[in-house]
């Protein structure tokens, strides 16, 4: 296997500078929905959300992405889950957003395809926008980003959350990726958003069969080709599970693997459900790719910024750790 540093990247989040590249950041999932496919309803409740967020950030988490509305597609384990409005998004993620925001000191991040919840979001403190979308559902949304000064996550999705597993095909899947997100990103760009503030998503299980997934994968590298940050999501879905044709709640050692060569493939964040354990899995992978002799270390001049987590509950035995330039608050 070609193991390859993640190229050296920086994301800009309303003012707090991400320098990429010296390790792979964690974004810890947090759904506030009923009915989300791996943990649906489980965090529903504002307290037990913020709660939940609290132990993400305890075991490593550096960023906490929120989430209001299922995308979870029909299928083995029930219907697919239907839309919901804006204003419900926002009753559901805005008292746990504002609550993240005042207890840590996390990037926040809000998953959504609305530009008024991103908007209400980013008032109470988020500074990333999870779009799967690529901003193509909402209008508005480029310039609600651009206005705001956040970055964006591009994720490639063929069809909608409700028919983008029916039979996805595609003619050559990773030039179909790589065009769709050079397309978007050039659409956020003309926008108004900064390139410095985007990152892409080749969006695993997104319109993908088992084996679209993996072929993904095993080219990950060919993505850094666009020249933004990369992230990958591949927590708890189905690939990782299917040759047991395991249920979500049964996917954490598949999902540990693909996180694991994602890390080594150069991915800057992974999207997991499980934060300590993928904590354990990247750094693990990254002594790998420091052994072959492509490693790096923290960048020259970088301060070390630690959390304020009891190293004795991290998931990795030590205080999460964020690499940051000091600039305007979120």
């Amino acid at each position: 296997m070609q193991y390859v540093r993640s190229p050296g990247r920086r994301l800009d989040c309303r003012g707090n500078i991400l320098h990429l590249g010296s390790r792979t950041l964690i974004m810890g999932i947090l759904n506030v929905t009923p009915d989300s496919f791996a943990d649906g309803g489980r965090y529903f409740k504002p307290q037990h959300a913020v709660e939940r967020a609290l132990l993400m950030a305890e075991e490593g988490a550096d960023i906490i992405d929120v989430g209001g509305e299922s995308t979870r597609p029909a299928g083995t384990y029930g219907a697919g889950a239907q839309p919901v409005s804006a204003d419900e998004e926002i009753r559901r993620t805005a008292p746990v957003i504002e609550e993240i925001a005042a207890r840590t000191n996390l990037i926040i991040s809000i998953d959504t395809t609305k530009a008024p919840v991103a908007q209400s979001a980013l008032r109470l403190g988020a500074s990333i926008v999870n779009d799967i979308s690529a901003m193509r559902f909402d209008p508005l949304m480029g310039a609600t980003i651009a206005q705001s000064e956040a970055s964006v996550v591009l994720m490639h999705m063929k069809g909608t959350p409700l028919t983008m597993q029916i039979k996805p095909a595609y003619d050559n899947l990773i030039r179909e990726i790589l065009d769709f997100l050079d397309e978007r990103k050039t659409a956020a760009i003309e926008a108004g958003i900064d390139p410095g503030r985007i990152l892409i998503d080749p969006g695993l299980g997104f319109g993908k069969q088992n084996a679209h997934n993996f072929e993904i994968l095993a080219r990950l590298e060919e993505f850094h080709d666009l020249g933004c940050p990369l992230m990958i999501g591949p927590s708890r879905k189905t690939f990782t599970g299917a040759a047991l044709d395991l249920p979500p709640e049964a996917r954490l050692h598949g999902t540990l693997a693909a996180v694991g060569f994602s890390a080594a493939a150069g991915a800057h964040v992974v999207r997991v459900h499980d934060v300590g354990a993928a904590v354990q899995a990247v750094r693990v992978a990254e002594q790998i790719v420091a052994a072959s002799g492509t490693g790096c270390s923290t960048p020259e001049g970088m301060q070390q910024v630690h959390s304020d987590a009891d190293p004795s509950r991290s998931g990795n035995g030590a205080p999460p750790t964020v690499f940051r330039e000091t600039g305007r608050g979120r």
